[in-house]
């Protein structure tokens, strides 16, 4: 009994390691902590912070979802080095509940009277049904999946 035990306690801690690694913990934005993508200072628009983790731990904070976009639409322009297959998670802020969510569930209504630190955003939900509700109460003209969003249709915000 006593021989498998130490082995399954190690298994245990690298499998959690390697969850850990895999899915950072989301971050804050520091007061130095600027968008790559437009030069602003992020912690001054915590409603609307987006991040990028990469698989070496860098992570870099965003005002807004359509900043991470236009990042994550050409890496090698603001990392030379490295590409999108590098990066480990992408999260935005949830428009609602403020909370940290992950990119890549997330559902976007574009074209709303909502308008955040760079102007129009795609605006980031947690489900589809309150993206559904804010789309009908604030105009906007479409509900796009992370899949679903073009670097045109980022480009048509600006």
């Amino acid at each position: 009994m006593q021989k498998f035990l130490i082995p399954t306690i190690a298994l245990f801690f690298m499998a959690m390691a390697l969850a850990a690694a895999a899915d950072p913990k989301p971050a804050s934005p520091g007061k130095k902590d600027k968008c790559p993508v437009c030069g602003m200072f992020v912690y001054k628009y915590p409603d609307w912070v987006g991040q990028i983790s990469f698989a070496d731990g860098k992570t870099f904070f965003f005002d807004g979802a359509k900043d991470l976009f236009k990042y994550y639409f050409n890496v090698a322009k603001y990392n030379p080095g490295k590409t999108a297959a590098d990066i480990a998670v992408m999260r935005v802020t949830e428009y609602y509940d403020m909370q940290i969510i992950n990119a890549r569930a997330a559902f976007y209504v574009i074209g709303s009277d909502v308008f955040g630190p760079m102007g129009k955003e795609p605006i980031p939900f947690k489900t589809q049904a309150a993206a559904e509700e804010f789309k009908n109460d604030h105009g906007g003209t479409k509900i796009l999946t992370f899949d679903q969003i073009s670097r045109a249709v980022i480009d048509q915000l600006d």
